[in-house]
C-alpha cells in the first residue's frame, strides 16, 4: 500500500543546515528520514503528476515519475 503525501512549503518539517567546512548554501536540508517516516517508499504530487521517491537496499533514493 501506498501513501501520499502533498510537499507543502509551509509544512513544519525538521530542516537542517549542513554542518561542513563548506559556505552556507540558500537551499535547506531535508533529512529523508522526516520525509519517508519509517516507509520505504512515498508518492510526492507536484502539480498534476505523482513521483515516487524509494529507499533502496543499498541506501539509495531513486525519484521516478
Amino acid at each position: 500500500m501506498h501513501q501520499t503525501f502533498e510537499v507543502i512549503a509551509s509544512r513544519a518539517v525538521a530542516v537542517r543546515r549542513p554542518s561542513t567546512g563548506a559556505p552556507p548554501s540558500d537551499h535547506p536540508v531535508i533529512d529523508s528520514r522526516d520525509l519517508l517516516r519509517g516507509q520505504r517508499e512515498i508518492l510526492i504530487r507536484h502539480g498534476d503528476r505523482e513521483y515516487r521517491l524509494r529507499h533502496t537496499r543499498n541506501d539509495k533514493l531513486i525519484l521516478t515519475l
